[in-house]
């Protein structure tokens, strides 16, 4: 039986069952402890998004970046992970490694583009921290 056989040990399901937990201690109980602001027509007003018709494309191409880039750091570990367990070939490693070092210019080209870095990706998410690892 492989190590990929046996799944995840029981100490690191642990430690993501405590960060999880960590997190939601974090957000309120029920919908209704949240405060939201009125307008001044009676309307509930929305709390995070703030939709600014002169940066709505700049903002949707950054949200979709973000994602993107997150995506490519997680490939990018899987990858290592896979080359340290020894589960691919030289030609994979070379390809892959090639493969990804042209995924990451061609974010840099399109921060660029947009008049963004890769640090204008990483999201803070408040009490959570920020998305992207440092």
């Amino acid at each position: 039986m492989t190590r990929r056989d046996k799944g995840p040990p029981a100490d690191r399901l642990r430690e993501v069952a405590e960060a999880a937990s960590r997190a939601f201690s974090l957000l309120p109980a029920r919908p209704d402890e949240i405060s939201t602001p009125t307008s001044s027509r009676g309307h509930t007003a929305a709390r995070r998004l703030r939709a600014d018709p002169d940066t709505v494309e700049r903002d949707l191409v950054k949200l979709v970046l973000t994602i993107v880039e997150l995506l490519r750091q997680l490939m990018e570990r899987q990858a290592l992970h896979r080359v340290d367990e020894g589960d691919l070939t030289e030609e994979q490693e070379e390809r892959l490694g090639l493969t990804l070092m042209l995924l990451h210019d061609r974010m840099s080209e399109l921060c660029d583009h947009y008049g963004l870095t890769l640090a204008d990706l990483n999201i803070d998410l408040g009490p959570l921290g920020t998305l992207l690892p440092p």
